[in-house]
């Protein structure tokens, strides 16, 4: 099939626009990245369900002129092409389409959204090393588009340490055979983590690059240290509003932490419950999560904090033989979301109160629906990660 003209219906989860061609049988979905709803365009449709755009007909009188040059060849954002305003209230719009599509929930109460400056918010970033260049890869695709300049969603240190890395890369002590990094930053010190290689990498190369090996990363609600292999929020203008309407305005005697990291919300819940089970299964989030609970050792006094390095699945199977029920639970899961396993237990642990931290709508639906016995109290959308399709959740259950 040659190029065909069509009208964009409306954004979908995943950063692409739908809309529909004709057939001999009637007509197909096709999605289009880089459009917004309601633009005519040509489209080389091919036989997959991913066209390719070619040529805008209508533009729509919502479309703006994007802050990177890079826009539509690397794939790291899909929505430069949009005003801010727009793409929050789209992602609002997509949140509630995954809930009913996936979970069948429809959810007809307010999505209280929370968004910090759309550019410059970055603290880490993946970049990919190819022909002794440095850069992002192309969407859906091996292929790397060369980062010559600042990225516009890294924060100022980070675009400063990707300079640093670029002119390292032309190092002859650089070794050629570190295929991908990632850079985190304070905005202070910088860590740098090797993602794929085809050799070991040797220690002096990180102290080359003055990697900060275990690095401190403070918020208002506390300091954390965030160790190469530790997950953290990559959002560096969100990270309080974030934990706040998480917790809400949760209160009792006794709570769990699911997936705590290095304890993020953990420790923020000292100030509001007697105990806390903090459950991490990673052994280098789980360290510093020890380490960063000494630090607050003087609010501890009066509260038992435990730590239980587990999978959280076999966490709760304990947990629940217990007989202890909590007042509130926090769940953070990672993308692949809580699963069957881990609501099967909650519900049968069936807490007063349930949050969960989400970062993938599609996952959420599924993990709410499985969720028997609970109402939505509360629904926000956290916009982590603006520029692009990717969007945070927090739902607030609790008991029927």
């Amino acid at each position: 099939m040659g190029p065909v003209e069509a009208r964009i219906e409306k954004w979908v989860y995943g950063g692409e626009g739908l809309a529909r061609i004709p057939t001999p049988e009637g007509s197909r979905a096709v999605l289009v990245p880089f459009t917004l709803p309601a633009e005519t365009v040509r489209i080389d449709a091919g036989d997959g369900i991913h066209a390719g755009l070619t040529e805008l007909v209508t533009p729509s009188p919502d479309r703006v002129q994007p802050p990177c040059p890079l826009f539509t060849n690397c794939g790291g954002c899909h929505y430069q092409h949009a005003p801010y305003s727009f793409q929050l209230q789209a992602k609002a719009d997509i949140l509630r389409e995954q809930l009913r599509r996936v979970g069948k929930i429809e959810y007809k109460g307010e999505i209280e959204t929370i968004s910090g400056a759309p550019l410059g918010y970055r603290n880490r970033v993946q970049l990919h090393i190819e022909n002794g260049r440095l850069g992002y890869l192309r969407p859906r695709s091996h292929r790397l588009v060369a980062l010559d300049g600042e990225c516009p969603v890294a924060s100022p240190r980070l675009n400063q340490a990707i300079a640093q890395m670029r002119e390292r890369l032309q190092d002859r002590q650089f070794p050629r055979f570190v295929k991908s990094f990632e850079l985190f930053t304070n905005e202070t010190d910088v860590q740098v983590n090797v993602l794929e290689t085809d050799k070991p990498v040797a220690k002096r190369f990180f102290e080359w690059c003055e990697s900060a090996q275990e690095m401190d990363y403070e918020t208002s609600v506390g300091t954390f240290r965030v160790s190469p292999r530790s997950f953290f929020q990559v959002n560096r203008f969100l990270i309080e509003q974030l934990v706040d309407a998480a917790l809400g305005d949760a209160r009792g005697e006794s709570a769990l932490d699911l997936y705590a990291g290095v304890g993020l919300f953990a420790l923020p819940m000292t100030e509001r419950f007697g105990n806390i089970i903090a459950v991490e299964a990673g052994a280098s989030a789980a360290r510093d999560l020890s380490f960063n609970a000494t630090r607050i050792e003087d609010k501890l006094e009066n509260v038992n904090f435990e730590i239980a390095q587990s999978r959280v699945d076999d966490f709760l199977s304990r947990y629940i033989k217990s007989g202890a029920t909590p007042d509130f639970v926090l769940a953070d899961p990672p993308r692949a979301g809580l699963g069957k396993s881990v609501t099967t237990s909650l519900t049968r642990l069936s807490p007063a109160r349930l949050a969960i931290v989400s970062c993938d709508p599609a996952t959420l639906a599924r993990d709410l629906a499985a969720l028997s016995g609970y109402s939505i109290e509360k629904m926000i959308l956290v916009d982590l990660f603006p520029q692009t399709y990717h969007l945070e959740t927090i739902v607030h259950l609790k008991r029927a």
